[in-house]
C-alpha cells in the first residue's frame, strides 16, 4: 500500500496521507510522493485545485517519533548505514532541507488555491502542513498542537513563521512554547482555520468549496493569491504597481467579457 495517494478529477488534485496505522507520520515513501505530487500540481495547468487531507483518524502526526527515539534522526531520510554519519547534526539539517522542507518551498510556488481538509488531529509538522494551504477546513473530530517542545526540538517546518502571520506574535509563542492540544472550535477562535464542519460531511464541504473556484476564472485567481501572499512582504506601491499590471493582463483573457456578459444578462459565467 503506497503512503500517499494522489488523484485529479475535472481540475481537482488530493493529495491523501495514506498511512493511517501511524496516524499518517511521514515516512521516506510518503515525503517523496509529496514533493513529486506537488511539483504536478505546480505544473499542471489542468490541475486548477489542490485539497491536501489524510486517511483514518488523524490528519497528520508529523514526523516519525519512533525513529527518533531510535536515533535514527527526523525521519530516517539520511541514507547512511553509519549510523553516527546519520545522526550527527549536519546531517539531519540537510535531510530537513532536502526531504520534508521541499513541501513549504514547493507550496509557496503554487498560484493555485490549496485548501487542507483536516479530519483528525494534526500535530507538529502535520498541523504546519495544513499552515501552508490557503485554507482551512476542520472536521468537529479536528485537533491542532504545535508539539515540537515536547520532544525539546524546535518548529522545523514553517510553524515559527506562518503561526504569528495567522494569529499574531503572543498567540503563535504561547502555542509554540506550551505545544498544547486544542480542538477546532478553539482553532476557529484562533483564526486558525477558515471553516469548522461536522466530521461526516467534511470532504463534501471541501469538494464544494475547490469545484466553485476550479470553476472560476483561473487566471484572475491564480493572480489574486500571488496579489495578497506579496502584499504581505511589498509595500503599498509596490503592490499597487504589481495590480496595475495585473489588472492589464486579466483584461486581455476572455474570461473578463464572459464576467462582464454574465453579470449584463443575470446568469452564471462559463469560464474557460
Amino acid at each position: 500500500m503506497t503512503d500517499l495517494i494522489f488523484e485529479v478529477h475535472e481540475g481537482v488534485a488530493t493529495i491523501t496521507l495514506n498511512r493511517p496505522e501511524a496516524r499518517n507520520a511521514f515516512s521516506m515513501q510518503m515525503i517523496d510522493l509529496w514533493i513529486k505530487a506537488l511539483e504536478e500540481v505546480r505544473d499542471n495547468d489542468e490541475i486548477r485545485v489542490l485539497i491536501l487531507t489524510g486517511n483514518g483518524r488523524a490528519f497528520c502526526a508529523g514526523g516519525d517519533i519512533k525513529a527518533m527515539k531510535n536515533g535514527l534522526g527526523f525521519l530516517d531520510l539520511t541514507g547512511h548505514e553509519d549510523k553516527d554519519l546519520a545522526t550527527s547534526g549536519l546531517a539531519r539539517k540537510n535531510s530537513l532541507w532536502k526531504y520534508v522542507q521541499r513541501i513549504p518551498l514547493l507550496m509557496e510556488e503554487i498560484d493555485k488555491p490549496t485548501i487542507a481538509a483536516i479530519n483528525g488531529d494534526a500535530i507538529g509538522a502535520g498541523f504546519d502542513m495544513s499552515l501552508q494551504c490557503d485554507l482551512r477546513i476542520a472536521s468537529t473530530q479536528a485537533r491542532f498542537s504545535e508539539g515540537y517542545v515536547n520532544a525539546g526540538i524546535v518548529p522545523g517546518d514553517g510553524g515559527g513563521y506562518y503561526l504569528p502571520r495567522l494569529i499574531g506574535l503572543d498567540k503563535a509563542l504561547e502555542l509554540l512554547w506550551t505545544g498544547r492540544m486544542i480542538d477546532s472550535e478553539e482553532a476557529g477562535k484562533l483564526g486558525l482555520i477558515t471553516k469548522q464542519v461536522p466530521h461526516d460531511v467534511l470532504m463534501e464541504e471541501a469538494y464544494k468549496l475547490a469545484n466553485q473556484l476550479a470553476r472560476g476564472p483561473q487566471t484572475a485567481i491564480r493572480l489574486i493569491k500571488r496579489t495578497v501572499y506579496q502584499g504581505l512582504k511589498t509595500d503599498l506601491r509596490t503592490s499597487l504597481d504589481m495590480v496595475s499590471s495585473f489588472m492589464g493582463i486579466v483584461t486581455e483573457h476572455p474570461d473578463y467579457q464572459e464576467g462582464l456578459d454574465s453579470i449584463v444578462e443575470k446568469r452564471k459565467p462559463e469560464f474557460k
